[in-house]
């Protein structure tokens, strides 16, 4: 598929804008956060929850879920948006399926996401482990759905084909922002690339989904034509949510979206055909995921929303 250009003189400002109050978020407490974070200190797991700086970990984790992360926690990447930290990874950790199936398995979870790195110095981009972990995930845990959140694998089409044959319930591989912005985003990444590897993931059986940030300058036009290609490839589930600075070298927050425009986001969304929009300032890719798996589900609330508006 033909790459279409990219302006290389787009800079994202840095600029200071304070925090609204809708972002504000609760502190991490209770039994079952404890409990999660014990689980996941005596396996030995990462979790994107803590390396990604998520604002709804209490939550979550107070719940009794958490979205764990394979590969490692040194990304080969070094996107500008992201917590997780950069350089060389360590050796592949051939054990690591089966431990993240046993503590999927003793949490009790019913709906589990796993994400990872991105390991572009593997040959297979990790794509591997990642049939491993599926696979081992779903034998010891034959009750829970699964959602995987992957990296582009490079566009390969057999190590994406890895993760189509292991068949979790929902594939999702996030664009994160807007074409023109993606090159300083996601320095490593390409726009193009990532619609495609969510075609193929779509044509091979998937249920698919994607996730993007605002506020980092992107302006509504962008968004829509962003929502329009991932449309066009039939893509599930969009999720859109607040761009948070995880810390001052990375990019800076150019806006803080209110309420209300993601409100209408969500309703481009739906109009476009999407099944389920998931659109709020705290909305992160595997926040209330579980509800994601359903086939109709997100449409279904969406229509109802709409008769009773109309209704009153």
């Amino acid at each position: 598929m033909q790459e279409l250009p990219i302006a290389s003189n787009t800079v994202i400002p840095e600029v200071k804008v304070k925090k609204p109050d809708w972002l504000r978020v609760k502190l991490p407490v209770g039994e079952s956060y404890k409990h999660v974070r014990g689980l996941v200190d005596t396996h030995k797991l990462h979790t994107i929850c803590e390396s990604g700086n998520c604002p709804n970990m209490g939550e979550c984790w107070g719940a009794g879920t958490a979205t764990f992360m394979i590969l490692g926690n040194v990304c080969t990447r070094s996107c500008g948006f992201c917590a997780v930290t950069t350089g060389r990874p360590d050796a592949v950790d051939w054990d690591e399926p089966q431990r993240v199936a046993e503590a999927i398995h003793l949490m009790k979870v019913k709906h589990a996401v796993i994400t990872s790195v991105d390991r572009d110095e593997l040959r297979d981009g990790g794509s591997i482990i990642w049939y491993n972990t599926i696979k081992a995930v779903k034998a010891l845990n034959p009750g829970t759905t699964l959602e995987t959140l992957v990296p582009d694998f490079k566009g390969q089409a057999e190590n994406i084909q890895r993760i189509i044959d292991a068949a979790p319930e929902v594939v999702s591989h996030n664009m994160e922002t807007v074409e023109r912005l993606t090159r300083q985003v996601r320095i490593q990444a390409k726009y193009r690339r990532s619609i495609e590897v969510l075609r193929i993931l779509k044509e091979g059986g998937m249920r698919t989904k994607t996730g993007i940030m605002l506020g980092l300058g992107e302006t509504k036009e962008e968004v829509v034509q962003t929502l329009e290609d991932l449309a066009a490839v039939n893509v599930d589930v969009i999720t859109l949510g607040q761009y948070l600075q995880p810390t001052k070298k990375h990019l800076a927050v150019q806006r803080f979206v209110h309420p209300d425009e993601f409100a209408e986001l969500r309703e481009i969304g739906y109009e476009l055909g999407f099944d389920y929009v998931e659109s709020g300032p705290l909305v992160r890719s595997s926040y209330h995921s579980e509800r994601h798996v359903f086939e109709g589900y997100g449409r279904k609330k969406w229509m109802e929303e709409k008769e009773m508006a109309v209704a009153s």
